[in-house]
């Protein structure tokens, strides 16, 4: 059985089709949807939304995108226990649909990030995790402008303690998010929002590899059940 994907396509989305690219490299059947359509596919098992600059990023980033009917559909989707996945863009769309906590704001240099960064992987208690080891390093480019991750005490409390963070920058942190933060999950570990981009890391052409067992290990968990609780 193929892991059944659906990415989702926005105007200004720039990172659709290499998200789509990495998971069908890694055997799932992906299906591109856009913004103005009101329902998923039926029987999808993960929702992906990429990365870019969805209707320019006018307002806040992802604040359009959020409101749109598809993100409406998603959002019972994730309510309903399915997998939703958001890369760059993808994150600050799921920050504004209330599917995750926090804000992401302006880099704390106040300019636009795009490289190669370090990062440490806090946990394989996920899906989109569970290819990797717990505190394994890996390299993963991000290219963002607004990827400082921010939230009160309280919540970065519930996220350190509720083993929530997914991902964590090393000592190149881009953007000086709190915590170092790169990634978060939800709290049924079935939502992750990640500034870095695992799809661009996917072929030795890309510079590295080390995206490719995010896809590899969320295929494999999403069709096997190998992860309980995943």
């Amino acid at each position: 059985m193929s892991l059944r994907a659906a990415v989702l396509v926005f105007p200004g989305s720039n990172c659709d089709r290499d998200l789509a690219v990495a998971l069908r490299r890694a055997g799932a059947e992906v299906e591109m949807v856009w913004h103005k359509d009101s329902s998923l596919p039926a029987g999808v098992d993960l929702v992906a939304i990429p990365g870019g600059f969805s209707f320019g990023d006018y307002l806040r980033c992802g604040a359009i995108a959020a409101r749109s009917p598809i993100v409406r559909a998603v959002v019972r989707f994730a309510e309903a226990g399915g997998h939703v996945l958001g890369v760059c863009n993808g994150f600050q769309v799921l920050i504004e649909a209330g599917l995750l906590p926090g804000a992401l704001m302006r880099n704390a240099g106040l300019k636009f990030v795009c490289a190669p960064v370090s990062l440490t992987v806090e946990t394989t208690e996920s899906a989109f995790t569970a290819g990797y080891r717990k505190g394994e390093a890996i390299r993963l480019p991000v290219a963002h402008h607004d990827g400082n991750y921010f939230a009160d005490p309280a919540t970065l409390a519930r996220l350190e303690d509720g083993d929530r963070v997914a991902l964590r920058y090393g000592a190149d942190n881009p953007n000086g998010s709190s915590h170092d933060i790169a990634g978060i999950l939800s709290a049924n570990r079935r939502v992750l929002g990640l500034m870095p981009h695992p799809e661009r890391a996917v072929d030795p052409a890309h510079g590295g590899t080390d995206g490719m067992p995010f896809f590899a290990g969320l295929a494999e968990v999403l069709t096997s059940g190998a992860l309980q609780g995943a």
